[in-house]
């Protein structure tokens, strides 16, 4: 955020919380934080790699920014 009146620049995070919100929070109920991290390290794997988005022609975030041939990391 550069300061007060820079709506554009928080205009994306606030987009994919909203997705995160939508898709995996709010459909799960989780017990501890331990589950909750490991659910969302695990949404945020399959948000860049294989989630098609709108903004980019059904191409997903890492496809977009590493291209075709995208080294994933999974761990």
């Amino acid at each position: 955020m550069d300061g007060k009146g820079r709506c554009m620049d928080n205009i994306f995070i606030a987009r994919l919380w909203r997705s995160v919100k939508y898709e995996e929070i709010y459909v799960h109920e989780f017990q501890s934080v331990e589950q909750l991290r490991k659910a969302l390290k695990k949404y945020f794997d399959f948000y860049n790699h294989e989630r098609p988005h709108q903004s980019f022609k059904a191409q997903t975030p890492a496809g977009v920014y590493y291209g075709k041939n995208q080294l994933r990391m999974v761990g």
